[in-house]
């Protein structure tokens, strides 16, 4: 039986979830834009604090997807290397 927890099987449930929290931060970053456009005043200050956090949601989501990947490579690069045969 596989091991579950890397992610080699999932269920239906489980891919709907996924791609909906997948979509959460760039609906979040939409209805603010959203937001901005039609409210006038200080009303259009109510959609700041959303706006924040769904930039910095994706910018951190963004950071650790290449930090990740970085460290994915190097380990990569260090299985492919040689045996050092100094002596």
């Amino acid at each position: 039986m596989p091991f579950r927890g890397a992610g080699l099987i999932r269920s239906p449930a489980s891919r709907r979830r996924s791609a909906l929290l997948a979509l959460s931060v760039p609906l979040l970053i939409a209805l603010a834009l959203a937001v901005l456009g039609l409210r006038s005043g200080q009303d259009r200050l109510l959609a700041v604090p959303a706006l924040a956090i769904g930039v910095g949601m994706l910018a951190t989501s963004w950071g650790r997807r290449r930090w990740r990947r970085a460290r994915l490579l190097r380990a990569l690069r260090e299985e492919r290397r040689p045996p050092n045969m100094d002596g």
